[in-house]
């Protein structure tokens, strides 16, 4: 069954005593040691309240993407995939995430800021158990994930039946995708 957080409402933070959900977190970086910042970040992610990293993926790499489509001029990304086991809501899991990236010298987020600009670091949290939202502030699950090789693929290696809410299965997800590519 799904659960869907009202437009504009944040739902509150669980009590401890919840039962933990199933979210997937994609990692990207491509400015600095992408490796060690990615390596970094896994072990916050890891140390955060109410939370147990559950797997991660071995990184990849994947060509930086930009409004206009993949650009290999840019400075490649190294990408992956964390399965985390979490009692936190999902607009607090969202907020240590920022966290995270900022500590890893990410500027935050504005409005006048390009998008898919190089990063140190970006965390995206694409799926948080059955949880779907429109809100401004946090759409569940991420809207691009569907499109992403780079997320598909090492989410599909860590959770071969993986399923993105609302979407289907990873496995026929990243199938679909590779052949739209192919043709």
């Amino acid at each position: 069954m799904s659960r869907r957080l009202a437009e504009g409402a944040d739902a509150p933070a669980p009590r401890s005593e919840s039962a933990p959900v199933s979210a997937v977190v994609a990692l990207g970086a491509n400015l600095g040691d992408r490796a060690d910042t990615i390596a970094a970040a896994l072990t916050d992610l890891a140390r955060l309240p109410l939370t147990d990293l559950v797997r991660a993926a071995e990184p990849i790499e994947s060509v930086a993407l930009t409004p206009s489509g993949r650009d290999a001029s840019a400075p490649g990304y190294l990408n992956t995939v964390a399965l985390v086991s979490t009692r936190l809501a999902p607009t607090v899991l969202l907020d240590y995430l920022h966290a995270i990236e900022a500590r890893h010298g990410r500027a935050p987020r504005s409005a006048d800021q390009p998008r898919w600009q190089d990063r140190t670091l970006d965390l995206d949290l694409i799926a948080y158990g059955e949880v779907t939202s429109d809100d401004a502030s946090l759409t569940l699950p991420h809207p691009r994930a569907a499109e992403r090789d780079f997320v598909l693929a090492p989410w599909l290696s860590v959770d071969p039946d993986a399923v993105l809410p609302g979407r289907g299965r990873v496995a026929d997800l990243l199938r679909a995708l590779r052949e739209d590519d192919d043709r």
